[in-house]
């Protein structure tokens, strides 16, 4: 996803070694060392002569009481202990992580051509959520998989299972794999990512750089509870074609984490490890899909083994973008808008043509190819009609058109 791609960077550790402390001068310390020898011995003499003080003491009390039963013996003052909290910081996030854990899984994704051989892999995360019969269901990304034709998981004791591909999308960037679900006894608890406030621990596990496939874990907050970060479906370059709601956090997120969970103080998934920011001088910017989001998308494709999503049949491009759009003979206050360069489907049928400036949808105005999108794919349903408000050599015109099944690309 360009400059939001889960890419790893990484420092070298010094190997200056750090100086050791001494006190100045071998004179110096060999007096120093005089000194001590010389308090150590009158603090010996000194505690001899207050032992043989208490006792002293305690035999003229246990003369006085005349018993030596425990009632009667000296009472010797006991320093209560501070009260502690029954589970500090630390031992929650150790409880959290015991519980989100054995749910984790390494994804690896690899890819046979027809001879068999193997001409890629990649490792991600995952995490197992649902039952299905005797298999078990796993969420991690869309890119973790997209490249690869099988697929296998390996849990936090290094078994492999084979895994099949159920669904996944490329917007949402999420996608579910099956394998078998023998012997599983631990699935991930989702949480409320509505219910996020700034400044509540975040706890990131997953799979790093591959390194094992024991999950490791990263702790830090959650920086804000919903950021809106544009990102290229591409993955090329900064031509933004989306705009996604995430989770920010600077628990560290680097490359293998990408599907793993996200998870509260409690231990409940609340966002999927998707992406960071990686750039010279950029530190702790990583982001989750908040699972409130996640459960319609996994719901989607387990139901249809995809995401289905209204058409309208256009490709466009910002109208700002462009310069020497005065052949489109626009009203001077009409400075925003779409320019359609191609047409199909309902938008060919309802007739809209290239070099049309589509200004609104129903009553939503529409300022760019990302905002035509949110609204079809957020707010509009397959089969709806929708009112098309645009541009054409100067003269304002409208049409209705009927949002059909996209196929996929």
């Amino acid at each position: 996803m360009s400059l939001f791609d889960d890419d790893f960077y990484s420092t070298k550790r010094s190997r200056r070694r750090e100086p050791v402390w001494r006190p100045k001068g071998t004179g110096n310390f060999t007096s120093f060392t005089n000194i001590a020898g010389r308090r150590r011995y009158v603090a010996l003499i000194a505690g001899f002569i207050g032992a043989i003080g208490m006792l002293i003491v305690v035999g003229i009390v246990h003369a006085i009481g005349g018993s030596t039963s425990s009632e009667n013996a000296l009472a010797i003052p006991v320093v209560a202990k501070a009260d502690v909290h029954p589970m500090n910081s630390n031992d929650s996030v150790v409880a959290a992580t015991d519980k989100i854990k054995p749910a984790v899984v390494s994804v690896i994704s690899s890819k046979k051509d027809d001879a068999g051989q193997e001409t890629g892999i990649g490792i991600g995360s995952g995490v197992m959520f649902a039952r299905s019969g005797d298999k078990v269901r796993i969420v991690t990304n869309s890119h973790v998989v997209e490249n690869g034709n099988q697929f296998e998981i390996v849990n936090f004791e290094g078994e492999h299972r084979k895994a099949t591909l159920v669904g996944r999308d490329r917007i949402t960037d999420l996608a579910v794999l099956e394998a078998d679900g023998k012997d599983v006894k631990i699935l991930a608890e989702f949480g409320d990512s509505d219910k996020l406030r700034a400044g509540e621990m975040a706890i990131a596990v997953g799979n790093p750089l591959g390194l094992g496939f024991s999950p490791t874990v990263t702790q830090g907050i959650v920086s804000s509870p919903k950021r809106t970060i544009p990102v290229s479906l591409s993955r090329e370059g900064t031509d933004y074609d989306w705009e996604m709601d995430v989770i920010q956090t600077d628990a560290a997120i680097n490359q293998g984490n990408s599907g793993g969970p996200l998870v509260n103080i409690e231990g409940k998934v609340i966002g999927i490890n998707s992406m960071k920011i990686s750039d010279t001088g950029v530190e702790g910017l990583g982001f989750a899909i908040p699972i409130n989001s996640v459960t319609p998308i996994i719901d989607s494709l387990i139901k249809d083994h995809k995401v289905k999503r209204p058409l309208i049949g256009v490709s466009t491009q910002e109208l700002q973008a462009f310069k020497g759009t005065d052949v489109l003979k626009l009203p001077a206050d009409v400075k925003t808008g779409v320019i359609v360069f191609d047409v199909s489907g309902p938008a060919k049928e309802a007739g809209l043509k290239a070099q049309d400036v589509i200004v609104q949808l129903d009553d939503r105005k529409i300022e760019s190819t990302i905002g035509l999108r949110k609204y079809l794919y957020n707010e509009k349903k397959i089969g709806d009609k929708i009112n098309v408000v645009y541009y054409r050599g100067g003269k304002k015109l409208t049409t209705v058109l009927t949002l059909v099944e996209a196929t996929d690309k």
